[in-house]
C-alpha cells in the first residue's frame, strides 16, 4: 500500500452494521509512500495509522490546470 499527502483512506466496517469511515493523509511517515500515515478524520481528530486489509486508498483529486498554467 502506497499513499501520498492528500489521498483519502476509506476504512470499511469489519462487522455488519459498522459504518465506513474516511481520513485524509496529512503526512506519510514511511519510506516510498508506505505506512504509517498521519491522518485527519472529518471531525478534526488526527492519529497515526497502519492501514489493514479493509482499507482502500482514494487518490487525491488531480488539479485542473489550464494551458496558461492557472488552475
Amino acid at each position: 500500500m502506497r499513499a501520498h499527502e492528500g489521498d483519502v483512506l476509506r476504512f470499511t466496517g469489519r462487522t455488519v452494521g459498522t459504518p465506513e469511515h474516511r481520513a485524509t493523509v496529512v503526512e506519510v511517515l514511511g519510506p516510498n509512500g508506505e505506512p504509517p500515515y498521519r491522518v485527519r478524520y472529518d471531525d478534526g481528530h488526527e492519529t497515526e495509522v497502519f492501514p489493514g486489509a479493509g482499507c482502500v486508498i482514494e487518490p487525491r483529486p488531480a488539479r485542473d490546470v489550464s494551458p496558461g498554467g492557472r488552475p
